[in-house]
């Protein structure tokens, strides 16, 4: 096969069939295309009024070397990388017992590659499936009642599943590779295999997640939800576990809780487990209306439907030397609700599939470290999110109403008194605000001079009438399981495995899920006759 880098194309091409483009590219008859496949699909708007898709493409042609001996530009052999490993092939010890604890993105992938190799393991997930999940946080929406077992934060498929199914693209790596090929076993767009920035969309995740649950119990393994570990302990060879009020005992266990799970960190740090303190971010989502992010990204082209709602990512360093950057942006999305506790507000941000509503939201964070918490314990940063939350929740109205404020106003300093042309979409309600109670001097600051620098980087940014909305403070988890850099088991829990966001070693779907089948290789490995 061949593989053809940097194939650019103009969006106003029309292409009805894209072995035209092939075609042209390697000057041969259509006849002797046989196949293509699209790797990669980019798009180029740094020319606003000669915007190009972008395309990596392998393709197996008629007399390959006769082509490779023209030596077009970009056009080379194809050599195919290495694949996952595949465990089905092996045979494992089927009498040692293994426990996934959550089923987010990390424990999903990691009962997966077991189930896939052969092992029948038990799941067990805090919150509910995700039919019932979503009756929770529409309950919570529409009428304030919070079920803190089963929120945006808990239940099958995690916090990810209520965001936009955004994949984070390493599909370079082998096990990425495999994730991608079997989301879209799962339901999910078989364009996520190419585009460059790839989502699956909330709406559509909600079926992935779950084809992929029945896949792992038709493979044999048992996920149970409702089901919170309330204990964790090493005991003998193994793992205690303690679900539901019952004891049981499991020779290797998984531990893939969300970096939301406060409690069970707790527990685990009161078990004398190892866990440290680690940086993390925290600040607002802001909100623009998405017509004028598309406007500022492709210019005369803002309204080519082939282009779709347009996305951004921003950083800035500030002048004492703090980070502040755009995270999870959502194009044509809403700020949701992300609180798991009770007296406190969090928001997210979550898109459907088509991206069409009304608004773009970001969040926008500064990043935070023991500095900032005034102290070196391994938990400050779980107490310094929570002091942020319950601030938010007073200054909303203690009715769990978010307080926003509109960009113009924060920078002035001064409480918001009537919206501008952006709207809220946050479903719970809002009140008016200064935002800057909320935070410290020092965070303050450097959110006030990113705000500046990054509306020079994107036309619009810091716009008087763009919207903040807070507060954003579970971007990552502020601790960190520790584990042998080699084994990947808990410094001191011996056949603990922690893993993805919770356990601190992820930042995403795509990382999550890849930690978590890395993790399963070496207990598979353990496992191996």
């Amino acid at each position: 096969m061949l593989v053809i880098n940097q194939l650019k194309v103009k969006i106003d091409a029309n292409i009805s069939d894209f072995k035209d483009v092939l075609v042209n590219k390697l000057r041969i008859g259509k006849d002797n295309i046989l196949k293509y496949t699209i790797l990669k699909k980019s798009i180029d708007s740094r020319k606003k009024d000669d915007i190009l898709f972008v395309y990596n493409v392998i393709v197996r042609v008629k007399n390959e070397e006769m082509v490779l001996r023209k030596k077009l530009a970009n056009v080379e052999k194809y050599v195919i990388k290495n694949e996952k490993i595949d465990y089905s092939k092996f045979r494992f010890d089927k009498n040692k017992k293994v426990a996934v604890i959550g089923f987010g993105p990390a424990g999903m992938f990691s009962a997966l590659t077991f189930a896939q190799a052969g092992i029948n393991v038990s799941v067990f997930e805090r919150g509910e499936e995700v039919d019932k999940r979503i009756k929770s946080v529409d309950k919570f929406t529409a009428d304030r009642i919070l079920n803190t077992e089963s929120n945006i934060q808990f239940g099958e498929g995690g916090a990810g599943t209520f965001s936009d199914g955004k994949l984070t693209a390493r599909k370079k790596d082998a096990r990425g590779k495999w994730l991608f090929r079997e989301l879209v076993r799962a339901g999910a767009p078989e364009e996520i295999l190419y585009i460059q920035n790839p989502h699956i969309g909330t709406d559509k995740l909600i079926n992935v997640v779950k084809n992929i649950r029945k896949e792992i119990i038709k493979l044999g393994s048992t996920i149970n939800f409702d089901s919170k570990v309330s204990n964790i302990i090493p005991f003998e060879n193994g793992i205690n576990i303690t679900v539901n009020n019952a004891d049981i005992y499991f020779d290797y266990v998984v531990l893939a809780m969300g970096h939301s799970s406060r409690d069970t960190i707790e527990m685990l740090y009161n078990n004398k487990c190892d866990i440290t303190q680690k940086p993390f971010a925290v600040g607002f989502r802001i909100e623009h209306q998405q017509a004028k992010i598309n406007k500022a990204q492709f210019g005369v082209n803002f309204d080519n439907p082939l282009l779709g709602a347009a996305e951004y990512k921003l950083t800035h360093q500030t002048k004492n030397k703090r980070g502040v950057y755009t995270f999870c942006m959502c194009p044509g999305g809403i700020v949701v609700p992300a609180t798991s506790e009770e007296g406190m507000v969090v928001v997210n941000g979550m898109s459907e599939y088509s991206r069409d509503k009304v608004n773009a939201n970001s969040a926008l964070l500064v990043t935070v470290d023991e500095k900032d918490f005034k102290s070196d314990h391994p938990l400050a940063g779980i107490e310094f999110q929570r002091d942020l939350e319950r601030k938010a929740y007073a200054l909303g109205g203690s009715n769990y109403n978010a307080p926003v404020q509109k960009v113009g106003d924060y920078l002035r300093n001064v409480k918001t008194t009537e919206l501008g042309k952006v709207l809220p979409s946050y479903g719970v309600g809002v009140t008016y605000s200064n935002l800057r109670s909320v935070f410290s001097k020092e965070i303050n600051e450097a959110l006030t001079e990113a705000i500046v620098k990054l509306g020079n980087k994107l036309k619009g940014f810091s716009d008087a009438d763009a919207l903040l909305t807070g507060v954003e403070s579970r971007s990552s988890s502020p601790i960190r399981v520790v584990r042998d850099n080699v084994t990947l088991q808990s410094t001191n829990f011996k056949n603990l495995y922690p893993t993805g966001e919770g356990a601190g070693y992820a930042g995403g779907i795509v990382s999550a899920a890849i930690d978590g089948i890395k993790v399963t290789e070496k207990v598979l490995d353990l496992l191996k006759l």
